[in-house]
């Protein structure tokens, strides 16, 4: 079942997530089971909104390609607290296709 994931994460600058973004490449080679991601920085931090196919496949994906650079290259010690909740519905605009 498809999952919704959400975080706020204080410590991640624009900086930082460029930096990952950079090395990890998921634009151009995208993870399995990842369906969309959004992210904004607000007075709070770094927030996310993701939808992926199942919280084991998100999960995967951090554990291999995420955490080695960002806790690994870039010394990041804290953990965002990520919630799951399954996805009820998703709706894309006619027209609305691509990445970034």
């Amino acid at each position: 079942m498809a999952v919704v994931m959400t975080f706020v994460w204080p410590e991640i600058t624009p900086d930082l997530y460029d930096a990952v973004r950079e090395r990890v490449r998921w634009e151009k080679d995208v993870p399995d089971g990842c369906v969309l991601h959004v992210c904004w920085f607000a007075d709070d931090g770094f927030h996310v909104l993701d939808i992926w196919e199942s919280e084991q496949q998100f999960a995967q994906f951090i554990a291999d390609r995420i955490a080695p650079v960002l806790k690994g290259e870039l010394g990041v010690k804290s953990d965002p607290p990520a919630e799951f909740a399954p996805l009820y519905r998703r709706f894309v605009a006619p027209g609305v296709s691509g990445a970034a």
